[in-house]
């Protein structure tokens, strides 16, 4: 069976020493949207998790509530948050069941996970259509993937600090995107990150903080000059 992807755009997730950077294109850019209260790309499956959708999104749907149900009676059953290689599996389990069986079309979206855990620290996992998942240090999925790997390749480095993998995303979405250029109407962006408590912080932008980053980056002042040449 062939699935096409109705909204295959890119996301990316990078994993630094002080947290986890998700970033990813928005296809829906009307003025009319109210991007402070709607997502199309990434979501919170519980307070430690989040994640990024390429894909088609009503299939992320179905697979985000089964998560998030998931996560919750873990919580209630053990008093913990879920470990996020546990809850990532459940959810690839899920998504391996609907390739064993001819009547089932297999899901068609693939998914960024970043999460923490007192175990692992900050983790970053992958997973495709078909149920297979794997952790990285940087990843993308969606379109230009291939590009956007190599940029990632050549500009990661493991001691890597949030304010920089923050700035390393944008920088690689500004190259990859469809888009002529950057700007929060076109992005979705979000950080996970300890406070000063140790507590863990999951952090959904708003655009007008999206701008800001862009700004302080360099990379909306590179995007007004293209557009001026």
């Amino acid at each position: 069976m062939i699935l096409k992807f109705e909204n295959m755009n890119i996301a990316i997730g990078i994993l630094a020493k002080d947290g986890i950077v998700l970033a990813a294109e928005r296809k829906v850019t009307s003025k009319l949207l109210e991007q402070d209260t709607s997502a199309e790309k990434l979501y919170t499956l519980n307070d430690n998790i989040g994640v990024a959708v390429a894909g088609m999104t009503a299939d992320a749907g179905i697979l985000i509530n089964s998560a998030r149900v998931s996560a919750q009676n873990y919580l209630k059953t053990y008093n913990e948050e879920i470990p996020v290689e546990l809850l990532v599996r459940r959810l690839c389990d899920i998504k391996q069941g609907y390739t064993q069986h001819g009547g089932l079309r297999p899901f068609g979206v693939s998914f960024i996970f970043a999460g923490y855990d007192d175990r692992y620290d900050f983790q970053l996992y992958t997973s495709n259509p078909s149920g297979n998942y794997s952790g990285w240090k940087a990843t993308s999925i969606g379109a230009n993937n291939t590009a956007a790997q190599t940029l990632l390749k050549q500009d990661y480095k493991d001691n890597i600090t949030l304010r920089e993998a923050s700035e390393l995303a944008l920088k690689v979405l500004s190259k990859t995107m469809d888009s002529a250029s950057l700007s929060s109407e076109k992005l979705e962006f979000s950080t996970i990150s300890k406070n000063k408590d140790g507590k863990i912080i999951q952090r959904l932008w708003k655009p007008a903080d999206i701008d800001s980053l862009l700004t302080e980056s360099g990379i909306k002042k590179e995007n007004e000059e293209e557009e001026k040449e």
